[in-house]
């Protein structure tokens, strides 16, 4: 899509055209790929990191940053560092105008999106992993809310919040604020059944201030139990309480309903996670993430017995 060109600097490619047409700028024209390759890369801090957020490879993110450049003469608008590239004086005075082109695009793509009343396409969920676990497991018709058979669903990891107004996800799965959430996931103690495990999984220093993990660490320091385990997923909890190296944690979504595991608590009214869907307003009417959210809902709704951990 050639967007900008109010952007662009004078003294870039001239193009001849017919005398029947009126003259064009002698601007090159600019495409919002390449704005959008130019934003990526100040915000992300280098050419690597910016392909993996936008899902390009490196050799695309420097040829359409070449391009972005090359717009406006050719002088680099980076300064190139032995750690990564960051924006000179040049760069920095593009990025107000950019991220208002972007502000517009997306504006575009969100109202273009709700506009389509067909059920066909994808949409993208920002979500924590004991969620979107829950979502995964009921795509396979197992319940009686099945999705829209149009629809395909992308999850992603939301350890890094999504921004839903620049299109990094559709809608979102939260158990931060607000104060009072739409869905609640229980959680428990779990391990390996009949298994001697004292000692506790849980997460790792970095994710101290989960409040799984603060809750392990009170329990830790009450009893005086090692930790046999310290790691960053709950996958690798899953598989570690599983084959009996400590006890620990798990949704009681996850933990009721695997047979090598036993329950050793109540449902953690301190874990409990209470989730609210977040969607953007330009999006919230499509037909699309309409029918998704519809279909979270009847899920919670159908599944509330095994979410809340009622055994």
């Amino acid at each position: 899509m050639a967007v900008l060109d109010g952007l662009a600097n004078a003294g870039g490619e001239t193009r001849h055209e017919p005398s029947t047409r009126p003259p064009r700028s002698s601007r090159r024209a600019m495409d919002w790929d390449d704005v959008r390759v130019f934003l990526a890369v100040a915000r992300q801090g280098s050419m690597r990191a910016a392909g993996r957020a936008l899902g390009l490879s490196q050799p695309t993110i420097a040829r359409r940053l070449a391009a972005f450049e090359a717009t406006f003469g050719g002088p680099s608008l980076f300064d190139r560092l032995p750690e990564g590239l960051r924006l000179n004086a040049a760069g920095e005075q593009l990025i107000p105008a950019a991220e208002n082109v972007e502000d517009a695009i997306l504006t575009l793509e969100r109202r273009h999106a709700a506009a389509s009343p067909v059920l066909n396409g994808t949409v993208r969920i920002s979500a924590g992993e004991c969620a979107a676990g829950f979502l995964s497991r009921c795509l396979s018709g197992s319940t009686t809310s099945p999705l829209p058979a149009g629809i395909t669903l992308e999850l992603v990891d939301s350890r890094q919040t999504a921004n839903l107004a620049r299109r990094e996800a559709d809608m979102a799965l939260r158990h931060q604020a607000p104060e009072t959430g739409d869905f609640y996931i229980a959680c428990a103690v779990y391990r390996r059944r009949g298994a001697d495990a004292g000692a506790w999984v849980t997460y790792t220093e970095e994710q101290a201030h989960y409040e799984p993990a603060r809750w392990v660490q009170r329990q830790i320091e009450g009893t005086g139990q090692p930790v046999a385990l310290r790691a960053s997923s709950m996958l690798m909890h899953l598989e570690a309480i599983r084959a009996g190296t400590g006890r620990g944690v798990l949704p009681c979504y996850v933990g009721d309903g695997h047979p090598l595991l036993e329950r050793l608590t109540p449902p953690i009214p301190e874990i409990a996670a209470e989730y609210w869907i977040i969607v953007h307003r330009d999006l919230r009417r499509s037909a699309c993430v309409r029918a998704v959210i519809d279909w979270v809902k009847a899920l919670f709704a159908e599944q509330r017995d095994v979410l809340a951990g009622v055994v």
